[in-house]
């Protein structure tokens, strides 16, 4: 309990002072500054790695039949990675989002600040109930694995022309009924009052859609990271490193997400493994070190395969513009 209680307690402090000291005046985050914070993030998630090592060695030390320390820090790893991987449409949706209700730049900070308390709350439920299932009901695997290959399958078999729009979605209709949505912004105030009315504005309207798209990618996520381990506070303290990263991941990534259109197949390819892990669990358990190597070199050569069309096409384009 008390390490649980310090991490959270960690979580909170950092959260604080990104809102109340790094990013106290909306600003328009550049590349640069996004770059400086994914490699400050992805640092500490492997740093994170070690703490991992030295607490898992205290209670292996006392209780030999417990996890050992180096299994503890790859699963962490692992369960991290796939987490990162699967982020990758995430950040593209919120794109979607922020682009479809015209969130200025110098906002969507604050909308993603506020949509990590989100994503912790429900992810840390998701977690909860999802690692009480994995104890208590053995088949329970059978049905999280198959959930995860047939995720893979309909990505792989999924039309391009199969868009996302926020404003046709059940949640846009939903907060619609539940208050009136102003169509201005008011800086970045989510709710406003004009003629003795509260209305939400496109900030709070982005912020609960990217929440309930958060909970959807969360049903694909949560199940591959418990087929690594249904260890509580590796799963949630993966998720949650994975979760603080992923707002500078967005602004670093956001507008070269198209250079990396093959990393889908990544994806799909880590969805599909793990799905096969779970669905073979009582029969053959994978080394922790070939489930860490195997979506390590996924997502490596999605994105060297991705930045190679990339480049491929850039040269190809000016013969295509001659003729």
């Amino acid at each position: 309990m008390l390490v649980w209680s310090l991490f959270i307690l960690a979580v909170l402090l950092f959260l604080a002072l990104d809102l109340g000291v790094f990013n106290k005046t909306p600003h328009v985050i550049s590349s640069k500054e996004a770059g400086k914070w994914t490699a400050v993030w992805v640092t500490l998630s492997f740093a994170f790695s070690g703490v991992i090592y030295w607490l898992y060695q205290s209670n292996y030390i006392a209780n030999p039949d417990q996890l050992k320390p180096a299994e503890a820090s790859i699963k962490f790893l692992t369960g991290y990675l796939i987490e990162l991987s699967l982020s990758a449409d995430n950040i593209f949706v919120i794109a979607i989002i922020f682009t479809s209700f015209k969130i200025a730049q110098k906002y969507q900070h604050r909308v993603l600040f506020w949509g990590i308390i989100g994503a912790i709350v429900f992810r840390g439920l998701m977690i909860f109930f999802g690692v009480i299932l994995i104890r208590k009901v053995d088949w329970i695997t059978y049905v999280f694995g198959s959930f995860l290959v047939f995720t893979a399958v309909k990505m792989l078999f999924k039309k391009d022309e199969e868009e996302f729009n926020p404003k046709e979605s059940t949640i846009y209709k939903i907060i619609g009924k539940v208050i009136p949505i102003a169509h201005h912004r008011d800086k970045e105030h989510f709710i406003i009052r004009e003629n003795n009315r509260n209305y939400a504005t496109p900030l709070l309207v982005a912020l609960l859609v990217i929440e309930v798209m958060d909970v959807v990618f969360a049903l694909d996520s949560v199940p591959a990271i418990l087929a690594i381990t249904s260890d509580p506070f590796l799963v949630f303290s993966s998720n949650i490193f994975a979760i603080l990263g992923l707002r500078s991941m967005y602004f670093f990534l956001a507008n070269m997400l198209q250079k990396f259109s093959y990393l889908e197949y990544s994806l799909i390819a880590i969805l599909t493994f793990v799905g096969l892990k779970m669905l073979l669990v009582h029969v053959f358990k994978f080394p922790e070190w070939v489930s860490l190597s195997f979506i390590a070199v996924s997502l490596i050569t999605g994105i060297v395969v991705s930045l190679k069309m990339a480049e491929k096409e850039n040269r190809e384009k000016p013969s295509r513009d001659e003729e």
